[in-house]
């Protein structure tokens, strides 16, 4: 059976996009992202999907495309933000070595300003991140076999602190 080496979790602009390719050219394997492959398969881009469709659509999109990369790819792989919502999801999360990439509210703002970008923080972009990780952090504790903090942190620091956690080997 066919598994990543590793999963990537945690909200947006964590970094599991920089910090995936890290990993996966340290183990020698490849690195898919799902929210690329959304919008590879969509051909636009996830806030217009959000704008055009609603969230429940995404999220269904999303569903899949996590499913298909869970079966098929056996590198790194990081899954979008809000990937986790989702039960089935979570319940096949739990055989996979699952990493959630964590930072505070002030880190978030400083990589990503919290832009209009991001369609869930498009109106008081600070106060919905952090309703956001109420609602989800729990879900990122539940499906990781480990914990790695970003804040402060460059993305090297992160990609070896995230094989130091698995106790994996560069390749």
């Amino acid at each position: 059976m066919t598994a990543p080496s590793v999963v990537l979790v945690g909200p947006m602009g964590v970094g599991k996009s920089t910090v995936g390719a890290l990993v996966a050219e340290r183990l020698g394997c490849a690195y898919r992202d799902t929210d690329d492959d959304i919008v590879a398969e969509q051909g636009r881009t996830i806030a217009d999907i959000f704008v055009d469709e609603g969230e429940p659509v995404f999220r269904a999109i999303e569903k899949l495309a996590v499913h298909k990369a869970l079966a098929e790819h056996d590198g790194v792989l990081a899954l979008g933000g809000g990937a986790i919502l989702d039960e089935d999801t979570r319940a096949l999360l739990a055989g996979h070595r699952v990493v959630y990439l964590s930072m505070d509210v002030e880190e978030a703002v400083k990589r990503t300003g919290l832009n209009a970008a991001r369609p869930l923080l498009a109106v008081n972009p600070r106060r919905q991140w952090r309703d956001l990780m109420e609602a989800r952090r729990h879900l990122y504790t539940e499906v990781a076999r480990a914990v790695v903090a970003t804040d402060g942190r460059t993305p090297e620091e992160v990609a070896q602190a995230v094989l130091d956690a698995l106790e994996l080997k560069e390749a």
